[in-house]
């Protein structure tokens, strides 16, 4: 592994008027800062609803380990957006192992490390097939869930620290399982894996440890006990339950 903790350190933390704006005023984002977040398994899954904060925290787990909130590597993207820190990556960091530390202060060939997030894992897949560092194939003349798929092979092939927001976007079932695959392998391998998600199919990965994030801050939790999971099976059981509540 690479990170031990998250964390705010008293001299960052925000005063008391700017806890009161957003993204402080989030109840896993609030939590964070009182009590930090450690990692103790290779693959954490965050797991919450739309607006639960999950995503914030990824974004900014990410660049407590210097990767780019945007998405990309340890490196800074050329040219994106926003080249601004999130509010909550600028004060959160991270404690590392000793592989963290030496990774993070090694030749920049050694460093493995990226963060992905479906808004621009997209673009990625239409625009970086056949570069040279990335991946050889033409993922833009493929359908977006194989495109994904390619680009998790050829980017997540070494130990390295690797966070992503709800990466299964664009994948079906199947593909969904050969994430699950490939996450369970990195861990095996030496890799340590933060990832948000909405789907069960990841949130299953073998030895994961999942943190369910939602209205009271977060809490670690077993698959089986996630109100996730709950939903999906019921849901699958009988749609009508549900749906009577959406279309009369």
């Amino acid at each position: 592994m690479y990170v031990d903790r998250v964390y705010v350190p008293e001299a960052l933390a925000p005063d008391r008027t700017a806890r009161g704006r957003w993204p402080f005023t989030v109840p896993c984002v609030a939590q964070l800062l009182d009590d930090g977040l450690r990692f103790t398994h290779p693959v954490t899954f965050l797991v919450g609803d739309n607006g639960s904060g999950k995503s914030t925290l990824v974004e900014a787990i990410a660049e407590s380990f210097t990767l780019d909130a945007y998405g990309g590597r340890l490196a800074r993207l050329r040219g994106r957006p926003d080249p601004v820190k999130t509010p909550l990556g600028e004060v959160l960091r991270a404690d590392t192992t000793s592989a963290g530390a030496r990774m993070l202060a090694g030749p920049r060939r050694n460093k493995k490390g990226f963060f992905l997030r479906a808004e621009t894992a997209f673009q990625m897949t239409e625009n970086l097939g056949g570069v040279p560092g990335y991946w050889d194939q033409d993922t833009s003349a493929m359908s977006h869930g194989e495109g994904f798929l390619t680009m998790f092979q050829a980017m997540f092939d070494a130990p390295g620290f690797y966070v992503m927001d709800e990466p299964e976007a664009a994948l079906s079932f199947t593909s969904c399982l050969q994430l699950v695959g490939l996450l369970h392998e990195l861990g095996e391998r030496g890799a340590q894996v933060v990832c948000a998600t909405h789907s069960p199919i990841l949130a299953s990965t073998p030895g994961a440890d999942i943190i369910e994030v939602g209205a009271q801050g977060f809490h670690r939790s077993k698959w089986e006990d996630l109100e996730l999971v709950d939903h999906w099976r019921r849901y699958l059981a009988g749609p009508t339950a549900y749906l009577r509540h959406i279309i009369p």
